[in-house]
């Protein structure tokens, strides 16, 4: 007989539901708390540098609970066995609420304890996935744990320099931790994208390349690889120039006009195109002809923000027994999410004097993008399946 739950509730029926109502909202307020940190008008105190924390707080803070609801749902699938729901899902999401409130308590509580409930989020989200993967002997997706681990080490990095451990980890903290969420893109991209194409679209049949499936992860490990050990020049250029070969080889090859007219599919490969305009940023930015910021905000912005928003909207009708179709409202969403990569990442290029109106462009599209993310789907998060079914 199972344990009744006290979070007996829809919101906490399965991973995504939560994680993704705790996405959205962190979208927005992150966003708005660090435009007013940023322009002067809030400074709070804060465990963190105000950059550092911007950075951290968009990866492992809205990020990771994008990855979070995601990997708890799509487990349940792969392996047929219940991942966190109830009351213990509910336990890891209030782990996740105290790792972004406490920085703001420093000097009340130790820096310490900040330190150790935001690094202990990750570890016990790889735990528990990895439970039900080694119980069914699906093995290749511990994979997944492994990166959430490695991402793991990344906010070690952080922490360790803020505790003043080490000197100078912050960034190479951050960077892996970027690495490793692209990376984790680039693989699931693999899985899912020739599926909803072929879903979304009629009389499609597509046949992954595995030489392209290989070449594109394995130059994109390369790629920040020599990041991480801080190569510039014309070895990370040229590298950076064969990934964005290898990953538009590999788009290509799944690649069918029609997308185009169905916004559940062209976000996702708009979001996959910042990723490869990333690595050519990259490859400019070696050799310094482009400032890094802009290239780090392809990825960003453009690889991580436009393609979680495009998966939670899927994600989000699927495991609701909806249709796999979005509302005007959510369209408009997906294009607006692209013009704010538009502004935050190559409008600067073309109109540099004109810097901080641009991102403040680009910080409004990202505000109403998820604005309409969470009017729409906040009801569709917080109540049970239209189909009857459990989850």
């Amino acid at each position: 007989m199972n344990k009744p739950q006290i979070f007996d509730y829809p919101l906490f029926a399965l991973g995504f539901r939560a994680f993704f109502a705790l996405a959205g909202l962190s979208a927005l307020a992150l966003i708005a708390l660090w435009k007013s940190i940023h322009d002067g008008s809030f400074t709070p105190v804060n465990y963190f540098p105000a950059n550092y924390w911007h950075a951290h707080e968009m990866l492992l803070g809205y990020a990771s609970a994008v990855i979070a609801g995601f990997l708890l749902t799509a487990v349940k699938n792969w392996t047929g066995e219940q991942t966190l729901y109830g009351d213990k899902l509910a336990g890891l999401c209030l782990l996740w609420i105290y790792g972004r409130l406490l920085p703001f308590y420093s000097g009340m509580i130790p820096d310490s304890l900040i330190a150790l409930v935001d690094l202990s989020f990750l570890p016990i989200l790889a735990y528990s996935i990895a439970k039900p993967i080694i119980k069914t002997g699906k093995f290749k997706n511990l994979l997944f744990s492994a990166l959430l681990l490695l991402m793991t080490v990344g906010n070690g990095l952080i922490h360790a320099e803020l505790l003043k451990l080490t000197q100078h980890s912050a960034w190479a903290g951050l960077s892996l931790v970027v690495a490793m969420i692209i990376l984790m893109i680039l693989v699931m991209a693999g899985r899912v994208f020739p599926f909803f194409t072929e879903r979304g679209l009629s009389g499609v049949l597509i046949l992954p390349n595995p030489l392209f499936e290989i070449l594109a992860i394995a130059s994109a490990v390369s790629v920040f690889f020599l990041q991480l050990l801080q190569i510039n020049g014309t070895l990370l250029a040229l590298v950076a120039i064969f990934a964005v070969v290898a990953n538009l080889a590999r788009v290509l090859n799944w690649y069918d006009r029609r997308i185009w007219y169905v916004p559940l599919l062209w976000v996702l490969y708009a979001g996959y195109g910042w990723i490869i305009l990333g690595f050519a940023l990259t490859a400019l930015a070696a050799y310094s002809w482009i400032p890094a910021s802009l290239a780090l905000h392809a990825f960003t912005v453009g690889g991580i923000g436009i393609l979680t928003l495009g998966m939670m909207a899927r994600v989000s009708l699927g495991h609701t027994g909806r249709a796999l179709r979005v509302s005007n409202a959510i369209a408009l969403a997906f294009v607006l999410i692209n013009l704010a990569t538009l502004f935050r990442v190559l409008i600067p290029m073309a109109l540099p004097q004109w810097y901080e109106q641009i991102v403040y462009m680009s910080t409004l599209c990202w505000l109403a993008a998820f604005s309409l993310f969470m009017l729409i789907y906040a009801p569709i998060l917080t109540t049970a399946r239209v189909d009857g079914k459990e989850g």
